[in-house]
């Protein structure tokens, strides 16, 4: 269960507009319209059976959330649907498994819509205008910040998935257009050439290693 007591925090309201998914193919939110303008909502992935069943685009939808700092993200404690059921965040389920969607390779190109964040305010991606989802990790967000900024045009290279929600690509390369797009590192370490001088030098020169080592392999 979320430790922050829904009721605390003051509801906004819209019109449900579309979910958004995960790298998994799972809704982990979706984009309501909110006093003429478009309001990105995050749930986690454990709502999503509760969410798609009790709530639809068009419905007009009451969030209890918070407002991470400097993102443009409303982070759901409660969604209370048309119906007048709230569906709040319980927590994961132990035994609950990411869905087993098919992915294939898939390019994707065009018009930023709306920059996707995580929970906490980091960014995750860019909603295109054609409906298409774009993840990146938040590491390689951070590579290629501008292009998912909204009216930004972006091209991607990656993994993707079509749901009956719509379709996302979980993104391997990126740029301006297909024919500039790059790897993305993917908060991968730098690789290694070796050891430094320092450390290369402690091996060379340590007084006792070097003769303890040599006899213990004799």
């Amino acid at each position: 269960m979320h430790w922050i007591d829904p009721d605390s925090l003051p509801a906004v309201t819209g019109v449900l507009e579309r979910f958004v998914l995960n790298p998994h193919g799972e809704v982990d939110g979706f984009v309501m319209r909110a006093s003429d303008e478009d309001v990105l909502v995050h749930t986690p992935p454990h709502m999503e059976t509760e969410l798609t069943r009790h709530i639809k685009a068009g419905d007009t939808v009451g969030v209890h959330a918070v407002r991470p700092r400097g993102a443009a993200l409303l982070a759901a404690v409660a969604v209370t649907g048309a119906n007048g059921r709230r569906i709040i965040d319980h927590g994961p389920d132990e035994a609950r498994e990411h869905p087993n969607h098919k992915a294939y390779k898939r390019d994707a190109d065009g018009t930023v819509r709306l920059s996707l964040f995580g929970p906490k305010g980091e960014l995750r991606g860019a909603l295109l205008t054609d409906g298409t989802v774009v993840r990146i990790g938040p590491k390689e967000a951070t590579e290629v910040a501008e292009l998912l900024a909204p009216k930004a045009t972006l091209a991607v290279r990656g993994d993707g998935i079509d749901t009956r929600f719509g379709r996302v690509v979980h993104a391997r390369e990126a740029g301006p257009s297909l024919k500039e797009i790059t790897p993305l590192k993917h908060g991968k370490p730098e690789p290694k050439h070796g050891p430094g001088p320092k450390h290369g030098s402690k091996h060379k020169h340590g007084p006792k290693h070097g003769p303890k080592h040599d006899h213990a392999h004799a």
